[in-house]
């Protein structure tokens, strides 16, 4: 499923990704990138979700093929075509949060997705606005963008009840 999924992104991204300035949303790229990281690494002992697949082994593999296709597509689509205009922008914002959350949804009903330790969907429906508002946002002030994901990771840590002592 995931390997699909990708290639859709793959596609999606030499159609309409802007590479002519793919540097510029390089930062932008990487900042998304090390989120995941972070999730994955300071919630290795308490996870919110695991992705499972029939041919990809395990949430690594596809954690990492999504960070280096999907999340990279992503930008380049989203921030290279990004609107003019607080309607427009409104929504392009919702297309882009509605694509997530369906891809999350059909993952979850064919079981391509769990949830733990008190995470449902509702979550990633917030978590997933969150990464859309913070990604213009990163593009065009980087060290607020950070700020605010800081202020972010510590409320969604204290939320969950994730100590220091249960991070790996």
């Amino acid at each position: 499923m995931y390997i699909f999924i990708n290639i859709l992104y793959m596609l999606a991204a030499f159609k309409w990704g802007d590479w002519r300035n793919w540097k510029l949303y390089y930062p932008t790229i990487l900042f998304l990138i090390i989120g995941d990281f972070l999730y994955n690494f300071l919630l290795y002992k308490k996870t919110m979700w695991l992705f499972h697949d029939l041919i990809l082994p395990n949430h690594t593999t596809i954690t990492i093929l999504a960070m280096v296709v999907s999340y990279s597509a992503t930008v380049l689509i989203y921030l290279g075509r990004f609107p003019d205009g607080w309607k427009k922008r409104s929504l392009w914002f919702l297309l882009w949060v509605g694509i997530y959350l369906c891809a999350e949804y059909f993952n979850s009903k064919f079981g391509f997705i769990s949830y733990h330790n008190g995470w449902n969907i509702w979550w990633s429906v917030l978590f997933t606005a969150i990464i859309f508002f913070i990604l213009p946002i990163h593009y065009k002030k980087p060290l607020f963008a950070w700020l605010l994901s800081i202020m972010i990771i510590v409320l969604l840590l204290s939320i969950f009840d994730v100590k220091i002592s249960e991070m790996k």
